[in-house]
């Protein structure tokens, strides 16, 4: 006899969805001062370049991707100032962690954030969306690092010791 393998397939709660800035933490954003469109997390470009040869293909991993944010604030909050006053004064804003709507999955930080977009939108009475775009790095491909610490890379294309390089 046969049966259903009914795989539980979690739970999203919007409320869980959060922008945390721990430089400046008084732009925090949490899921009351969000529309319902929230946050949103894209990636640009590759995580891994394939550079085609003549027989085959050569891997080139980026040791980093830049990453945006798009966060969903609501105009008649209060907090929307405080962004509109970061703006105004420093749009440096350091590292930026992401939360999703689910539990399983993992918190996304991204590095050296700047604000890039502040869009207040229509001013009609019939949205309250401010959209904010932060912008940063997202470091992947880590266990490239290891390598390139110990020495594995050696010289530039072997030719360390050739007329006293080094």
């Amino acid at each position: 006899m046969s049966f259903n393998p009914f795989t539980q397939q979690g739970n999203l709660n919007r409320l869980y969805t959060n922008v945390i800035v721990p430089n400046f933490p008084a732009l925090n954003v949490t899921a009351p001062y969000m529309g319902k469109g929230q946050a949103h997390l894209t990636f640009d470009g590759n995580f891994n370049n394939q550079i085609p040869t003549a027989t085959s293909i050569v891997n080139a991993p980026e040791p980093y991707i830049m990453a945006h944010i798009s966060v969903n604030l609501l105009r008649s909050q209060p907090l929307a100032n405080l962004w509109l006053a970061q703006v105004q004064s420093q749009t440096i804003i350091g590292p930026v962690t992401i939360y999703s709507d689910s539990t399983a999955f993992a918190a996304i930080t991204l590095l050296q954030c700047s604000i890039m977009g502040f869009d207040p939108g229509a001013y009609d009475g019939s949205d309250p969306v401010l959209r904010v775009t932060i912008t940063g790095q997202y470091p992947i491909n880590n266990s490239m690092w290891s390598g390139a610490a110990s020495g594995a890379l050696g010289s530039v294309g072997g030719l360390g010791s050739i007329n006293g390089l080094v």
